[in-house]
């Protein structure tokens, strides 16, 4: 299933999210993260898209991994945050 959300972060940046996922399995086949955040190095965002496929789309499990992979590759973001990234992309399932 396909599914896209919006979302403002609060005291953040407009985040938007296009998530192809598993219905059965409950997980990320693929997702697209664009917005107008920052991120450093530049290719951390593909990083964390490659990163994300298989993922649980469950909130804690989410935050755990996507936090786990900002501080494994020392990801620095401007107007976004792990807590953040998982509300948006927990907004695409219906």
């Amino acid at each position: 299933m396909q599914s896209k959300s919006v979302y403002k972060i609060p005291n953040g940046k407009l985040l938007k999210i296009s998530l192809e996922f598993n219905e059965k399995k409950n997980t990320i086949i693929h997702i697209k993260i664009m917005g107008d955040f920052f991120a450093y190095p530049e290719e951390s965002i593909e990083l964390l898209e490659v990163a994300l496929n298989g993922a649980v789309l469950e909130k804690e499990s989410l935050q755990k991994k996507i936090q786990s992979i900002i501080t494994e590759h020392s990801i620095q973001f401007i107007g976004i945050n792990a807590e953040g990234l998982t509300h948006g992309i927990l907004m695409c399932i219906p």
